[in-house]
């Protein structure tokens, strides 16, 4: 082994040490690692970024940003809601669950799968009466499962298909690793539901640590194609029974009800008034197929009178006062200015504010700001005054949707601070097709060789430019940005390890003293020390790590490099036994009320079931 090699085994040994050490982030320690490759000389100067320009990372990065478009629009809530039954046993439930998380996962990125899937597991497990960790584990790790069946389901696919590029062989296509991946996926999901209520630790879920802003009182409209026009309102009151959601008043024909006979039939023009939580809010939507009435854009809407079934409050504004100032407002008022960019955010009024006492209607909040009132959290007290009549009180969180500079002006004039982001989606039907269309046609290019898959998932992202499917400010921010550090900065130091003849000389290691020459052997020891050292450290790192010595060992047996460049694949997409060994691990940890002793007890059948399916099904779909 000459000086270069050391050196380079030396970094390697470094990173990896680093990255299990876990002190400092992914991304800082491959620029670390990249770096010292260039001081010493094992990496030139000119070739240092050349990782960031690699097809992997721009399709990595294509594809975040697609993902989020999926989620953001609704695309992906509208699909659950459709998809998952609404009755039937825990077992029924968590299997169409997780059978769901791993379809959209092979499509979407896998954090944001599992992020949209969240709050519908907790329903599932708050219905049928069973910790929540039961029902998010297996989520998990059927989210981190469905990943490793396409080319685009996980970036350790796309970083194994970017070394097969570089030999005479070429990328891999969009489905090479579905027969594989399916065959392992499916295994994997019957065995978590199955097995989940044995191995999974039944804790039950921990107070909350963010804030909680009650339940938001909003109001929807019933469009003429909606589909519970003409439906009695108990059927529409059952469906968002399971959404923790209740309908506490309606308005039909300028004449508010409070309390609506459950008998009443409901028609296009009615607006409904739902108690809902934060989270769930989208969901109702999604579940009805309806729309927020405030996020209409104004017109005549505004002008609506309304009457009470019982005597009128003393304090409430009268019909023609309403419209009359309303009418004043919008002829002093001049035009809005179009924004590119409409953000949810979340309100809540301080003591003292200039708003206290006051309405949306009385502040011309619409006309003056541009800006939509969505929906009021009052804590303790509930009323079905229309939105926009409704006094403001100290306490009450407002959720706004316009432009962020004009939110911000409002709640700079009238005392109102910002609640910290978090996840409250309103669906768009109309953006939510577009986002599905750009997907499926950057798939399809993808998938029959019209054009590479980073070309392909580019113009994707292009598209949603153009249709504003994601706001073009918000655009980047979609991207998990030191993931794509990471793959850019190791990248030459996989490079280095090739130049050096290290990565020979690792395997020529294994093959002598483990494998002792046996290819199925050698292909066995490449998956699980792949898997193991996923289950500790970054999978893209770790499939990136480990590619270079895969293609030595196939090489020096002289046989297929794709059954172990494969191995590395599914063995970088398996981590199953600690929380931090992927995110979606990580994110259940919380809510689940999970310690990080828990995840072995499942994971450790599932890893062994992964070894068992996997390797005869690598010996026949890509045989030595």
């Amino acid at each position: 082994m000459d000086a270069s090699q050391q050196l380079i085994l030396l970094i390697l040994a470094c990173t990896v040490g680093l990255f299990l050490w876990g002190r400092w982030r992914h991304d800082i320690v491959a620029l670390a690692a990249l770096l010292a490759c260039v001081v010493t000389g094992l990496t030139p100067a000119a070739d240092a970024f050349v990782g960031f320009g690699h097809p992997a990372v721009i399709t990595v990065a294509a594809v975040l940003i697609l993902s989020k478009g999926l989620q953001t629009t609704g695309a992906v809530e509208a699909l659950a809601q459709r998809a998952l039954p609404q009755r039937g046993g825990v077992l029924l439930g968590l299997g169409f669950l997780t059978l769901l998380g791993a379809a959209l996962s092979a499509f979407m990125n896998n954090v944001g799968a599992m992020a949209l899937l969240m709050p519908i597991a907790m329903q599932l497990a708050n219905r049928q009466g069973v910790p929540p960790g039961r029902v998010l584990m297996p989520l998990a790790f059927g989210t981190i499962l469905g990943g490793m069946t396409t080319l685009i389901g996980t970036p350790p696919n796309l970083i194994v298909s970017g070394f097969r590029a570089q030999t005479e062989l070429g990328p891999y296509s969009m489905f090479d690793f579905t027969p594989v991946g399916l065959a392992v996926a499916l295994g994997g999901v019957l065995l978590a539901v199955l097995a989940s209520r044995w191995l999974v630790p039944h804790r039950p879920q921990p107070e909350a640590g963010s804030f909680d802003t009650g339940t938001y009182l909003t109001e929807v409209h019933i469009d003429a194609d909606s589909k519970i026009d003409g439906k009695p309102l108990r059927e529409v009151e059952k469906l968002l029974d399971d959404g923790d959601a209740q309908i506490v008043g309606m308005v039909r024909n300028d004449f508010r009800v409070i309390a609506p006979l459950s008998s009443r039939i409901l028609r296009a023009g009615d607006i409904l008034v739902i108690e809902s939580d934060p989270e769930a809010l989208g969901a109702s939507l999604t579940r009805l197929g309806l729309k927020l009435e405030e996020a209409v854009p104004p017109g005549g809407a505004d002008k609506e009178k309304e009457k009470d079934e019982q005597e009128p409050r003393a304090d409430e504004p009268t019909p023609e006062d309403a419209a009359t100032a309303e009418e004043a407002e919008q002829e002093e008022t001049p035009p809005l200015r179009h924004s590119d960019e409409i953000v949810l955010q979340e309100m809540v009024v301080q003591p003292g504010a200039d708003i206290l006492g006051r309405s949306a209607s009385d502040i011309a909040l619409r006309t003056r700001f541009g800006i939509n009132l969505l929906a009021i959290s009052r804590q303790g007290h509930r009323s079905i005054r229309r939105l926009r009549w409704t006094e403001i009180q100290a306490g009450d969180v407002l959720l706004l949707q316009g432009d962020p500079e004009a939110i911000a002006g409002f709640a700079s004039e009238y005392g109102c601070a910002p609640l910290a982001p978090r996840s409250i989606l309103i669906p768009d039907r109309r953006l939510a097709l577009t986002a599905v269309l750009i997907m499926l046609g950057s798939v399809g290019l993808a998938a029959f060789g019209i054009l590479p898959a980073a070309v392909a998932f580019t113009a994707g992202v292009l598209g949603y430019m153009l249709t504003r499917v994601i706001p073009l400010r918000r655009l980047y921010e979609a991207i998990d940005w030191p993931i794509i550090v990471l793959l850019g900065a190791l990248m030459p130091l996989a490079g280095a390890m090739a130049d050096t003849g290290a990565a020979d000389v690792l395997a020529r290691t294994l093959l002598e003293h483990i494998a002792q020459g046996s290819p199925i052997i050698a292909l066995t020891l490449m998956l699980v020390v792949t898997m193991t050292l996923s289950d500790f450290m970054n999978n893209a790192a770790t499939a990136a790590v480990m590619c270079p010595i895969a293609l030595s060992v196939a090489s020096q047996l002289g046989v297929n490099p794709d059954s172990f460049l494969m191995a590395v694949a599914i063995g970088a997409s398996c981590a199953f036994l600690t929380p931090i060994g992927h995110q979606n691990n990580t994110l259940i940890l919380g809510p689940g009320g999970f310690r990080f002793g828990d995840y072995w007890r499942l994971g450790l059948p599932m890893e062994l079931l992964v070894v068992a399916i996997s390797i005869p099904m690598l010996l026949w779909v890509w045989p030595l």
